[in-house]
């Protein structure tokens, strides 16, 4: 569960049935702005859950996505997330979702619209990331590219990755060495399971940062190199003579 030294008052009407398309979860500040993108999305079919601030946000996280089974039985399948919010801002929220191993679609919206802003949503764990003031199609269109994403990846999930002692659970984003739960962060863990899905496949670093950090990243290779070497660090017995991830020399790495 997430935990902040206080939270406000139990969330209000939520749904109370598994939608036909998808739940959505709006954590928006601005009134006009949190009903114009509820009435967008409602008029494509979608179902939506709303937050006006960062703590009642907290509340329905833990409710419908860290809460098992949670009370209405219903899921969250994306949240629109706000970066300027009142109690809690939107970054925090992202990061504390990710710090708890949740894996559902974050759409960060802001009025901050710079590089450096777009690099840091992206950076602690956000899918992708819109400036203010965008249009409902736009909004629409990334709306439904992360959904379909999702399926795509739920659909090809194995139940389990395993190689030697290490198995990985892509449905519970958990990782098991020799039967010992280990904690990876969220690009950690993403960079585990696209080896392990690819085993013996040369990933050179500008495919990696593709795969794991997204097309938009903007930064250095070298990022690639310390993820790498924190990983080695938790799964390998001797990071410096690893067994499972390797380089390969002028090419990048592989798995196995």
């Amino acid at each position: 569960m997430l935990s902040i030294d206080t939270l406000a008052e139990p969330a209000k009407a939520p749904f109370a049935t598994p939608p036909a398309l998808a739940n959505i979860l709006v954590v928006e500040d601005e009134e006009l702005i949190r009903e114009t993108l509820v009435l967008a999305l409602q008029e494509e079919g979608y179902h939506t859950l709303v937050a006006s601030d960062g703590y009642e946000a907290l509340n329905l996280i833990n409710t419908y996505l860290l809460m098992e089974p949670n009370p209405e039985n219903a899921e969250v399948h994306l949240i629109i997330l706000d970066v300027m919010l009142p109690g809690i801002n939107g970054l925090d929220l992202c990061r504390l979702i990710r710090r708890e191993g949740c894996t559902v679609p974050i759409l960060m919206i802001s009025a901050k619209g710079s590089e450096i802003d777009r690099v840091v949503g992206l950076e602690i764990g956000a899918d992708d990331y819109l400036a203010k003031p965008f249009g409902m199609r736009e909004m629409l269109a990334r709306c439904r590219a992360l959904l379909r994403r999702t399926q795509i990846q739920q659909a090809t999930v194995p139940t389990v990755l395993r190689f030697r002692d290490l198995c990985l659970y892509p449905q519970e984003c958990r990782v098991t060495l020799r039967g010992e739960e280990i904690n990876l962060s969220p690009k950690e863990y993403k960079l585990l399971e696209l080896f392990m899905r690819h085993p013996r496949r040369v990933w050179p670093r500008e495919q990696l940062l593709d795969q794991v950090w997204g097309h938009d990243f903007i930064g250095d290779s070298k990022t690639v190199d310390v993820h790498i070497r924190w990983l080695r660090e938790k799964i390998e017995t001797d990071p410096s003579h690893p067994q499972y991830i390797l380089t390969v020399r002028g090419f990048g790495y592989r798995f196995g």
